[in-house]
């Protein structure tokens, strides 16, 4: 768990060790007056004395500098001031010597003691700021904030040296105080549960030196989001004026505001997602609805007249119009087939977290299984494959690669001539293999060459306007190469359409290859 760096406690000056550097201060200047005495003047002797008192200030606190000098200025006057060994002053001569000296150490003193005061308070100031930003970039990286609370609890709590509690919404804010729609951190008593709801609730902090509530004998900080608060914190037995630290409470509400943040900007990445994959679900669900009502109506209206055909005038139908009129229900059966495997494979597809049943296999048996059932619709063989020989094994799931080819193979066949041959053609790319499906039709316009892979939009407007195959008289639902570009990234590749230089379109699914496991020996 991550946990920002503590500052230490407002008020508290570091212990810097220094009752031995004074002492070794005092002790030099002593020595070397003791040493100068009688060789210059008592005027020197006592600037040795005030250079020793600032030195021994710079360690020392102001009570211990100002007393130190006030007995250094006695022990002066006894040790160097005529007539020695007494107390005794002559005041036209050394009085204003000894006062003097003991002015300028008490300034020494107090600039020293307010030169330090303003290092640790700057030193706390930067402890402080490099807080909250280890602490920003610790929410940052979180996946989940909510799980930072424990940290946030130990920061408080060793900044502030109290105990701390926390409450944390786990999702939006209930109409009453539900314990169970927030994560408690710590050990609120029951008075500390209720005002950490109502500090929840205001978004405002409570407790001494906040203006609201100032007779509590703790600090209530909440978890500030934009426009909302997202939990609350207590800081116990702060109450005392002497603990009311302005700069302590602001700490603690930015690193309380910190989470908040973070809290916000993690629910409205959920609430976003949730938003997306209800409308995608909403989508899916539309195009289901649109090809069944529109796109169905076609083959199912073709099976109803021929099968009503056949119950009601069998016995004056020829033998031939009989079998034209089954095989026109088989055809239309088997396309109503197609559309619906097609629109559920596209539903399932565009569903978020969908797992393929993927495996290793052969490129080879693939593609002879999509030949085998393209001949068997198509008795003139005008569908060719072509592999290239040593293709590795592909990790995909077989099923789904059978539909996309065979998609792809039924539209060459459908919108290409009679005659025109159909090419299946399987080879490696770089650290990928192309399977593509080319024909001799007249092509598709520039500008439509991304929208055909859209759900109900098929190609218009061909590249030959003289070879033009009119779309109406060909049965489909525009779903087909939807599914195969939705086939194809699902398996981390990807559906392209190239033109033909001499006429014609190239489906070519590209999939990434992977390294074959080895197996055991």
């Amino acid at each position: 768990m991550n946990r920002p760096p503590t500052p230490r406690e407002p008020g508290r000056e570091p212990r810097r060790g220094g009752a031995w550097p004074a002492a070794l201060a005092w002790t030099a200047g002593w020595l070397a007056m003791l040493l100068l005495d009688g060789r210059v003047d008592l005027a020197s002797l006592a600037m040795l004395l005030v250079l020793s008192s600032a030195i021994a200030a710079l360690w020392l606190p102001a009570w211990a500098a100002m007393g130190g000098g006030l007995l250094a200025v006695g022990a002066f006057n006894w040790v160097f001031v005529p007539p020695r060994g007494t107390f005794a002053v002559d005041l036209r001569q050394h009085a204003l010597l000894l006062g003097a000296m003991l002015v300028v150490n008490a300034i020494v003193a107090a600039l020293m003691t307010a030169q330090r005061s303003q290092a640790q308070r700057a030193e706390r100031q930067a402890q402080r700021a490099e807080q909250l930003r280890t602490w920003g970039d610790s929410l940052r990286d979180a996946a989940d904030p909510l799980a930072q609370a424990g940290a946030l609890q130990a920061a408080l709590a060793a900044a502030a040296g109290t105990p701390v509690a926390l409450l944390v919404l786990r999702d939006h804010l209930p109409e009453g105080n539900d314990d169970a729609s927030a994560l408690q951190v710590g050990e609120p008593d029951a008075d500390q549960c209720a005002g950490l709801w109502h500090c929840l609730r205001q978004g405002q902090p409570m407790g001494p030196g906040s203006g609201r509530h100032e007779e509590q004998p703790d600090w209530y900080l909440p978890l500030r989001g934009r426009g909302r608060s997202f939990g609350a914190a207590v800081l116990r037995g702060l109450g005392a004026p002497a603990r009311a630290d302005a700069d302590l409470r602001d700490q603690a509400q930015a690193l309380c505001d910190a989470l908040g943040m973070a809290l916000q900007r993690a629910r409205a990445t959920h609430d976003e997602q949730r938003a997306r994959e209800e409308a995608q679900a909403q989508g899916v669900r539309s195009t289901l609805l649109a090809a069944i009502s529109h796109d169905y109506r076609t083959p199912l209206a073709a099976i109803m007249g021929a099968a009503s055909s056949l119950d009601e005038q069998d016995a004056r139908l020829a033998p031939e119009q009989r079998r034209q009129l089954a095989r026109r229900i088989v055809d239309e059966a088997a396309l109503l087939g197609r559309l619906t495997d097609n629109t559920l494979q596209l539903a399932r597809l565009d569903a978020p977290g969908v797992q393929l049943a993927c495996d290793w296999e052969s490129a080879e048996e693939i593609a002879g299984n999509v030949l085998r059932r393209a001949r068997r619709h198509d008795p003139t063989r005008r569908v060719r494959a072509r592999l290239e020989p040593g293709l590795p094994l592909l990790w995909c799931d077989a099923h789904l690669m059978t539909q996309l080819l065979d998609n792809l193979v039924d539209n060459a066949l459908k919108y290409s001539p009679a005659e025109a041959p159909v090419e299946l053609l399987v080879r490696r790319q770089d650290e990928a293999v192309v399977l593509a499906v080319r024909d001799r039709g007249p092509g598709i316009a520039p500008a439509w060459r991304e929208r055909v892979f859209e759900v109900f939009h098929r190609g218009a407007a061909p590249m030959d306007g003289g070879a033009r195959i009119e779309l109406a008289a060909r049965p489909g639902a525009g779903v087909g190469l939807a599914v195969c570009r939705a086939i194809a990234r699902a398996h981390g590749g990807e559906l392209r359409l190239r033109p033909r230089g001499h006429g014609g379109c190239s489906f070519e699914c590209v999939l990434p290859t992977r390294a074959v496991p080895e197996g055991p020996s």
